[in-house]
Parts: C-alpha cells; structure tokens; sequence
C-alpha cells in the first residue's frame, strides 16, 4: 500500500467557529478498523439523534493532507445506511488535495440526513461515516492553473 495521506486536528480556534471545546477535546482522528478495511472511519466528536427526515452537519475537527492526484471520498457508514437509510446530502463528499490549505484549514463537515423511519443516535466518539482515498487523473489538454483560497464549497462561487 502507498501511503498519501495524513489526518490532523484542526487548530482549536477553526474547530470553535462551528463546535465546542468539549467537542474539539473529543476529536479523534480517523483509522481503520482492520487490514483489510479500505475506509477510514470519521467519529462523532459529540453525541447526536436523528429522527426520520433530519439533517445534521457534522464538524469533525479533521483535516488531511493528501499527495497530489489523490482524493478522499466520504460516505455514509455501510451499517448505518443499512439500518437507518442515512445519507451524505450531497451523496458523496469529496475532499481534494489542495482542501486542505483553504481558508478554514481544510475543515471537513459532514452533513447528513436520516432518510429512514426511524431515530438514529450516535454517541459520542462512535464511527458514523468513512473515508476511502482513491487516486484519480486528468485530461490531457488540461490547462487549470487556479489555486484554491476558499473554503467549503469555494470552487462553486465563480
């Protein structure tokens, strides 16, 4: 296995423009659950619940730098979407290389819907979502030369 990534803490002042110190203190990095897992699990820093048809937005206090030409998709755990039907509102996240030098330090959110009948409760410090690193190209006659400044959603406001 190649190894191009790496995940870090926020800084304690990001984290607090969305989350609580006792929430920052909470904060434990991703990791896999055995050798063979591809997906590196994200823990709640706090505990939540979830009825049917309620949206969270999760702040995970993580950030990752990756090497070029990498990417870090997000998606539900495979259990919970099994059991509850919870779902990333924007599908799949996809946090980019260059993320993780935007304005908010590569803060990842999560953000999160039960779409199933019933409540869903995370406890604090329990896996909710993973992340699997997949490599990726480009076109040939790829000329983008635009350096991210932004945070969350910044590419879109052009």
């Amino acid at each position: 296995m190649r190894k191009i990534a790496k995940f870090l803490k926020v800084s304690e002042n990001e984290f607090l423009k969305s989350g609580t110190k006792e929430e920052f203190d909470s904060v434990i990095l991703p990791k896999r659950a055995t050798l063979g897992s591809a997906g590196y699990d994200f823990f709640s820093p706090k505990e939540f619940t979830l009825n049917a048809g309620e949206t969270i937005k999760i702040a995970t206090g993580v950030r990752v730098k990756i090497d070029e030409g990498w990417v870090l998709k997000i998606y539900p755990r495979s259990s919970l979407g099994f059991k509850y039907r919870l779902n990333l509102n924007n599908t799949v996240g996809i946090i980019d290389s260059d993320y993780y030098f935007a304005e908010n330090e590569g803060h990842i959110f999560i953000k999160m819907t039960n779409c199933g009948d019933k409540p869903l409760t995370v406890e604090k410090g329990k896996a909710f979502a993973q992340g699997i690193f997949l490599e990726y190209g480009i076109t040939i006659d790829d000329e983008c030369d635009t350096l991210r400044t932004g945070g969350l959603g910044s590419t879109d406001k052009k």
